[in-house]
């Protein structure tokens, strides 16, 4: 995506979180529609950065312990960068010149397993969570999309094998973005992790300069069509479920993501089946450097919301999550 569209500084910025591009449309005021919700509050979501097996593990266990603390159920994904030939993982935000640390995929085990007994021993009532280990669509690692799902299908069903208890679900994630690969490559991936695991799959992923609702284009960047963002984001199997970026102030993101849906409403595909909204906002606040995608986690919720009920093909009765990244 042209560096004028998108803000995706280096690593002492926010590198991996990752912009929608603007169409030429103008950013008007979402109608309200129809259906009238309440906003369910949100969760945290996060990039990790794994080091060795003691300390991510200790510091999974904390963090689950304080999400539970904070009484709150739903969903948080975990995101762990990007996958890599020989079992390994790169670090969110890098490329594959960067020279800094991989460690092995299974590393994201370990962490399941930690977050999920934190959460387990330190929740009050019935606090739950469902805890999605997530990896991105690049393609730069040595893998085919194929390989890299099915893999990544094998990590989710080892942590949950582990790390599922009476509080929390372990399910998988993945940030697809057009700008991070070719279409093809991502379409083999989600089919391949849906293919072989049958836990849920959150989509949380771009719509990089796709149309708005209403456009008569179905282009979106680096080759990508709304046919193929409708795809990775539900046409693949029913177990995934999208969580969208809704990082832009102004809206015109779930004005992409009604698109989208319209489309697979329109073509016989189905709707999207959305699950909730995905901010950025606390990690803006902590890295700086994106004024106009810093949506709060209410106001991404909202815009989504509004949107897809303006419009009967697209209509929704319920969003039941809401999170927010922060890094790390």
């Amino acid at each position: 995506m042209p560096a004028s569209h998108r803000t995706r500084p280096a690593t002492t910025a926010i590198t991996a979180l990752a912009l929608a591009t603007a169409t030429t449309a103008p950013a008007n005021a979402l109608p309200t529609g129809p259906d009238t919700a309440d906003y369910p509050g949100h969760t945290t979501s996060s990039y990790v950065l794994l080091t060795d097996d003691t300390t991510d593990r200790a510091s999974a266990y904390q963090s689950g312990c304080a999400h539970a603390e904070s009484g709150r159920n739903g969903l948080r994904i975990l995101f762990f960068g990007t996958q890599e030939d020989n079992g390994r993982l790169r670090h969110p935000g890098t490329t594959a010149a960067a020279t800094g640390q991989r460690t092995a995929a299974d590393q994201a085990v370990t962490v399941a397993r930690g977050w999920a007994e934190g959460f387990t021993a330190c929740r009050t009532d019935d606090t739950t969570a469902r805890l999605a280990l997530g990896v991105n669509n690049k393609s730069d690692g040595g893998l085919t999309g194929a390989t890299a799902g099915k893999q990544w299908a094998a990590i989710v069903d080892e942590a949950a094998d582990q790390a599922d208890t009476t509080a929390v679900t372990i399910t998988g994630a993945v940030d697809a973005e057009p700008g991070w690969s070719a279409p093809r490559w991502a379409r083999a991936w989600v089919k391949a992790f849906t293919s072989a695991t049958d836990r849920t799959l959150y989509a949380a992923n771009s719509a990089d300069g796709c149309p708005v609702h209403g456009s008569a284009s179905t282009s979106c960047n680096n080759g990508w069509d709304l046919a193929d963002l409708h795809y990775v984001a539900t046409g693949a199997a029913p177990t995934i479920r999208a969580v969208p970026q809704i990082y832009r102030t102004d809206g015109i993101q779930a004005r992409q993501w009604a698109a989208i849906s319209s489309w697979g409403a329109t073509h016989g595909n189905g709707p999207v089946r959305f699950a909730g909204s995905l901010s950025q906002h606390t990690a803006c606040s902590q890295r700086g450097g994106c004024p106009t995608t810093d949506n709060t986690p209410e106001a991404a919720w909202t815009q989504l919301w509004n949107e897809l009920n303006a419009h009967p093909e697209t209509q929704i009765s319920a969003l039941p999550y809401a999170t927010d990244m922060r890094w790390p």
